[in-house]
């Protein structure tokens, strides 16, 4: 973990109590954003039982929503804040096929194969050396015909749509009620953000050995991305 991953971590740690019901109003898009990722998930799901693994998982609010919607065999949390998993074990308190990992992303051994990879806001913390990286890795650690859904935050493609996605997002929270302080925060935590545009990203999973490479959302800097093993 690089320095700037280390003390992105600790920041995560430092904020994860209530996080969840931050993000709602943090993620002015939030309904379609994740339902979108859930619509690709039930368009593709052919088994009966999944087996998942969520990368850069946090609270896990993204693997109980694909839980709640999908036959879950098992699934595995990865995420390198222990502060974020302690949200995430409360949440999935006395569930036995639920197995949390505190692990960097960027070397974790995934484990697999899994029938579906998700993440949610995690990736882009990473260089982009290491998002390509990861993009192979999750690539191997899928069953043939997995899929890999990613819920991302990401640039535009250019400094200017990069600014209009800064200065939009603000309004859009600021009307949802979010405090100063709480943005002040979101501000401390995103400099350590290393967001791609989308068509980079989709060009490097394709590059991973990915098909049916796609961006199903994008609303201003959220876009939701995937690909099939």
């Amino acid at each position: 973990m690089t320095e700037s991953e280390t003390a992105a971590s600790k920041l995560f740690d430092r904020d994860a109590q209530g996080f969840d019901d931050l993000r709602r109003r943090l993620i002015p898009c939030f309904d379609d954003f994740y339902g979108t990722a859930l619509k690709i998930i039930s368009d593709w799901r052919t088994v009966p039982g999944l087996d998942v693994l969520d990368i850069g998982a946090g609270t896990g609010l993204f693997s109980a929503m694909v839980s709640e919607r999908f036959p879950v065999r098992r699934l595995c949390l990865l995420d390198c804040s222990s502060g974020m998993l302690e949200q995430a074990r409360a949440r999935f308190a006395g569930n036995s096929q639920v197995e949390i990992r505190l692990a960097d992303m960027s070397d974790a051994d995934l484990g697999g194969p899994w029938d579906l990879v998700i993440s949610a806001l995690a990736i882009h913390h990473l260089p982009d050396d290491a998002k390509r990286d990861l993009y192979r890795r999750i690539r191997y650690a899928l069953k043939p015909g997995g899929l890999f859904v990613n819920a991302e935050q990401v640039a535009g493609p250019n400094p200017v749509a990069d600014q209009r996605y800064s200065r939009i997002w603000l309004e859009q929270i600021r009307a949802l009620g979010v405090s100063e302080l709480e943005i002040d925060k979101a501000r401390e935590r995103m400099s350590h953000d290393r967001c791609a545009p989308v068509e980079h990203q989709l060009r490097w999973l394709a590059d991973a050995g990915f098909a049916d490479v796609d961006c199903s959302f994008k609303a201003w800097r959220f876009a939701v991305l995937s690909g099939r093993a």
